[in-house]
């Protein structure tokens, strides 16, 4: 069952080929893939693969099995971000150009070693905000990262341009960031060259035309930084829907780096049921297709579009 449905609707999932998919990484698939089909849309598949270190030999073309295997099957063929370097320079030149960006000098070590700071100075889970030590430029070091300013706003571009940044998201309700006092200014490109996902995904979404991004829970303090880039950029706002994490035994979130096994899909109706509880999905069905279609309408009762 689909609504009459947003024929305007694309969604997406966009894995990191770091490894296969696993209980974890089927549930964002799933829930991504159930609300394009419940809105009448269009689902894709991204490959975000540019932190080529990280990248495992083979898995992406595994994970798009696994995919396929649990019926879930984009309506394009999928993109790598890797072969999408023109879009991503042209955006931050534009950022250049416009000063809202700059090259910054400081190395992981000189934040590190940065003084102790005073009463009140910002912190964010330990971590000390950037405070804009190179906005005025780069004193004598040489050029290694470059970052957006959060201390001034882009002209010419009808949009909220502060950095207090409020949206609703359609599980976890109404939220808001000051992406200057909590974040600082933040990383675009990479001491190493590689594109920061804040900027990639930002761009990739508006040139697929995504109006719905459905992903894990942990990915929703990323929202308020990649708003305020789209509107830098005057790119569209999609809607965001964050869903409930799995988790590992130690009570962290489920991934590869919490030894997270690689997707059982000895029976893929299995998988598919174990990774619908975790989204509360009460669907039937004693093959794939049928238990999808039951899916499909369980979500659509659930998650209507706002």
């Amino acid at each position: 069952m689909t609504s009459d449905g947003d024929k305007s609707y694309v969604g997406r999932f966009a894995p990191s080929p770091s490894g296969a998919l696993h209980a974890g990484s089927l549930v964002a698939a799933l829930a991504s893939w159930l609300d394009a089909r419940a809105h009448g849309g269009r689902w894709l598949v991204r490959i975000e693969d540019l932190d080529a270190p990280r990248n495992v030999a083979g898995a992406a073309e595994r994970i798009l099995d696994q995919l396929d295997r649990c019926g879930l099957r984009a309506d394009e063929a999928p993109i790598r971000q890797s072969t999408r370097t023109s879009p991503y320079e042209a955006a931050l030149e534009r950022l250049l150009a416009a000063d809202l960006a700059y090259p910054c000098g400081c190395s992981r070590r000189d934040l590190e070693l940065a003084a102790a700071p005073a009463d009140g100075e910002r912190y964010r889970h330990d971590e000390r905000v950037y405070p804009g030590t190179c906005r005025d430029g780069l004193k004598g070091k040489a050029a290694r990262s470059t970052r957006l300013r959060t201390d001034r706003s882009p002209r010419g571009i009808d949009a909220d341009t502060g950095t207090v940044i409020a949206w609703t998201d359609r599980r976890l309700g109404a939220m808001r960031q000051d992406v200057a006092e909590e974040i600082g200014d933040f990383v675009l490109k990479r001491a190493d060259g590689v594109w920061a996902y804040q900027l990639a995904v930002v761009v990739d979404d508006a040139a697929q035309g995504i109006t719905d991004v459905v992903r894990g829970e942990d990915l929703a303090g990323n929202t308020a930084r990649q708003i305020l880039l789209q509107r830098r950029l005057g790119l569209p706002t999609p809607r965001y829907l964050h869903t409930p994490l799995v988790l590992a035994a130690s009570g962290d979130k489920l991934s590869k780096q919490t030894g997270a096994a690689p997707l059982d899909l000895a029976d893929p109706l299995d998988a598919l049921g174990a990774a619908g509880a975790v989204l509360g999905i009460e669907a039937r069905g004693t093959s794939l297709a049928d238990w999808l279609v039951s899916a499909v309408a369980d979500w659509h009762r659930r998650w209507p579009l706002p």
